[in-house]
């Protein structure tokens, strides 16, 4: 399975789509996870419509996103327990945050996937994977945007993150 990972689209505040890149990524993935400020309905709806969308509420999600997605969640595929959520707070406290609000089902999960930082993350912490594909809209606090691929068969995950070349950006 060859999935998708991005957050912090911030779409029409910081770019008025997504990038073509990403874009095309989507057609290709069998699924997409975003985590967090989406910002717009009509957003996750574009992108719905590309790929299978799995998503969480951001900080700055609209209402419409408030009534539709959950603040967190635990997806599965194959053997793999990913944990979904955008984040809160500074990036120094990140993950023991995320830690926090996954304390009960913290043994089952595998990967931990959030947004909020705009910073690609891509580290394992105590036998656990920690996940943020920054930003592929914007670089306020990252040096380039970019994204996330995930590829999961069986108990296997390999994971990237993608820079998104200048030119792509659609900036």
């Amino acid at each position: 399975m060859r999935i998708l990972v991005i957050a912090d689209t911030h779409i029409p505040v910081t770019a008025k789509q997504l990038p073509r890149i990403v874009i095309e990524e989507a057609k290709q993935c069998d699924c997409c996870i975003h985590a967090g400020d989406i910002i717009s309905i009509a957003a996750f709806n574009a992108l719905s419509q590309l790929t299978k969308t799995y998503a969480v509420l951001g900080n700055m999600d609209n209402v419409e996103l408030q009534g539709k997605l959950a603040y967190k969640t635990i997806l599965a595929f194959d053997s793999i327990r990913l944990g979904l959520i955008h984040g809160r707070g500074t990036p120094s406290g990140l993950i023991e945050y995320i830690k926090k609000e996954f304390a009960a089902e913290m043994k089952s999960i595998d990967m931990f996937i959030f947004g909020h930082t705009h910073y690609p993350f891509n580290k394992e912490i105590d036998g656990k994977i920690y996940f943020n594909p920054g930003s592929p809209t914007d670089k306020i606090f990252a040096p380039y945007c970019s994204y996330g691929i995930v590829e999961i068969q069986g108990k296997t995950v390999t994971r990237s993150i993608v820079e998104i070349p200048l030119k792509d950006s659609d900036k």
